[in-house]
This record gives C-alpha cells, structure tokens and sequence, in this order.
C-alpha cells in the first residue's frame, strides 16, 4: 500500500462534503500539474490518502481517504463550461486524470500544518519544502505513522 496526501480548499470541496456524498464517494478531479497528476497515475485502489485543508484559516489534516478506484480520464478538461476546461486536451488524447476517493475517517481535531512543522520527523515530507504547492503528493509510511501519532495525541489533548 501507498500513502499519499491530496489537498483541497475547503471552499471547494471539504472533507465534510465527501462525508455528505453518496456512499462517501467522490471523483477527485481538477488537478492541472504534470507532477501532481503522475502522483495520480501512481495511485492504486486500496492505498489511503490524508485529506487535507488548505488556502483556510487553520490548514492541516482533516481526514483519511481511501482510493477506491485508479487513475482514468478526467473529462473536466474536455467541457469548455468547465473551470477545469484545457483546449489541450481530447477524449482521444487525455492529458488529465482523476482518482476516485472514498471518506474513511474524519479526525477529532486537525493536526496543523504548524503541528507538522514542528516534528523533526517529518522536516523532509512534500508538504513542507520550500516552494511546494503540489495538490497531490506521495507519503512515506514514516510520515503517515507520524501524523497519526500527531492525531491522536492531539484528540486526546482537552480543548
């Protein structure tokens, strides 16, 4: 299994609004970076995700996903009412991929993106380098072991 974090603004799409989904089941479409995408095309069903909350007031880790289906065409880029819309792009010759994702879990309390900066553990994860604004990145099992051992100290710690 593989590990990964996929981030989101939840403006747009929050970890409550897969929640809220049928069978907890959503398309994780709109990703427009190459690098971002290859990370996609890596996904396999079964690997589990962070769900994370970025471009907000407290970003962090809101949650878990898991990748129910692999990477295939994200036909977004093919509609020219679509936001996501790229003329680059055909039904015939794809540039663009999404996964579709399944809600897990939702954690207790976040573990911030401040709380992260602070392991020493996890000062060589993606997500926090300098200049890295990937929406989908890969996680070692070290990190994802760190951030659940964030979590739950952090959900047992009294408000």
């Amino acid at each position: 299994m593989n590990y990964w974090l996929m981030k989101s603004e939840p403006e747009s799409f929050s970890i409550a609004d897969l929640k809220s989904r049928p069978k907890k089941t959503e398309r994780w479409d709109g990703v427009r970076n190459y690098q971002a995408r290859n990370f996609m095309r890596a996904m396999k069903k079964g690997d589990l995700a962070f769900f994370y909350h970025s471009s907000c007031a407290v970003p962090g880790v809101y949650g878990i996903v898991e990748i129910v289906r692999a990477a295939y065409p994200d036909p977004t880029a093919w509609d020219p009412e679509n936001h996501h819309y790229d003329p680059r792009s055909t039904p015939e010759r794809s540039l663009w991929d999404m996964v579709d994702v399944r809600f897990k879990r939702e954690f207790k309390r976040p573990v911030t993106l401040s709380a992260i900066k602070t392991q020493a553990t996890l000062k060589n994860m993606r997500l926090v380098q300098r200049g890295n604004r990937l929406s989908v990145m890969p996680v070692s099992a070290t990190e994802w072991n760190t951030i659940l051992k964030i979590e739950k100290f952090v959900a047992s710690t009294p408000e």
